[in-house]
């Protein structure tokens, strides 16, 4: 599994953004413009890509800043910039979806957001939904609350404390490890991420997953989250917009899939008409790296054959 090309995009922000694109097999119908979580990367999708490229999707896939390959002079491993950083990663979306539109003029564009990647897709829709087709946000949450505040709480603290620049030593005690502890019999602190042990192990050794995000980095995620939660936002998104949300049973980064069942209510009551949600059963974190991911890769495909003929 591999992309066709590998580019990199200068970004109004300063960022040389590493993009991966693979072309779709035969006539192409559209473009999925994937974002990634936090502590992964781009590359990670390439098995997702190959099955859409087989499907007459063109795929465009980015390492945020702080992530992968991509470069900024204010964003190293583990920040998103010295400031500003969820707005800049937001243009950064915007840069590669003008570069889509430049290259691909003619076709509609999908945008999908994994974990991390479910607030930058959603937060760039409160903001520029019209470019968009359709929007898949998966494995996110949005109903963090008192929660959420209480994060902002702590990471002020270590702000004083430590500095914007350093990891944060409590959040990833609250999530990542709380998150891997939380599973019945685990091997590793990352078996929340999935079911199948390959993938889990291929994580793990990765150098460039599972790192530690810096104060500001977790504040600018938090933000994002907590940013995706206000309805007023939500206004300027028509209400026909194909919306797919998609999460795990067995999640607890969603706190067991209700974080993917609120949003879906939220987005009802407010009057979105074309929506779609599923908890997948027995499911984990990284629905594309799961046991079932065939049959979830499968129902992505068949709701965007709908969208596009609908």
């Amino acid at each position: 599994m591999s992309f066709s090309q590998q580019h990199v995009v200068a970004s109004p922000t300063g960022a040389d953004l590493n993009l991966f694109i693979r072309q779709a097999d035969g006539r192409p119908r559209a473009v999925v413009q994937i974002n990634h979580g936090l502590a992964e990367h781009a590359a990670r999708y390439a098995r997702f890509a190959d099955f859409l490229g087989s499907r007459g999707f063109h795929v465009y896939v980015h390492d945020h800043r702080g992530h992968g390959a991509t470069k900024a002079p204010d964003a190293p491993l583990g920040r998103f910039a010295d400031r500003d950083g969820s707005a800049k990663v937001i243009d950064d979306v915007d840069a590669i979806h003008g570069l889509i539109a430049s290259e691909q003029p003619n076709l509609p564009v999908i945008l999908f957001g994994h974990s991390m990647g479910a607030s930058v897709a959603l937060n760039y829709l409160l903001r520029h939904s019209p470019r968009v087709h359709a929007a898949a946000i998966w494995n996110g949450n949005f109903s963090q609350g008192l929660l959420g505040q209480l994060a902002l709480g702590i990471l002020a603290w270590e702000r004083m404390r430590l500095g914007s620049d350093v990891p944060s030593h409590l959040l990833p005690k609250l999530t990542f490890q709380a998150w891997g502890k939380a599973v019945p019999n685990h091997r590793t602190l990352f078996d929340w991420l999935s079911r199948d042990e390959a993938e889990v192990a291929k994580y793990i050794t990765d150098p460039l997953c599972g790192w530690d995000a810096s104060v500001s980095m977790w504040r600018d995620v938090v933000g994002m989250a907590l940013n995706g939660g206000k309805d007023a936002g939500f206004a300027a998104i028509r209400r026909d917009l194909p919306v797919s949300i998609v999460g795990g049973e067995r999640d607890p980064a969603s706190d067991y899939g209700k974080g993917i069942t609120h949003l879906a209510n939220r987005m009802r009551k407010m009057g979105f008409s074309n929506l779609v949600s599923k908890v997948y059963a027995d499911t984990r974190h990284e629905s594309l790296n799961e046991v079932n991911r065939d049959i979830i890769m499968g129902d992505f495909a068949a709701w965007a054959d709908g969208v596009l003929k609908g």
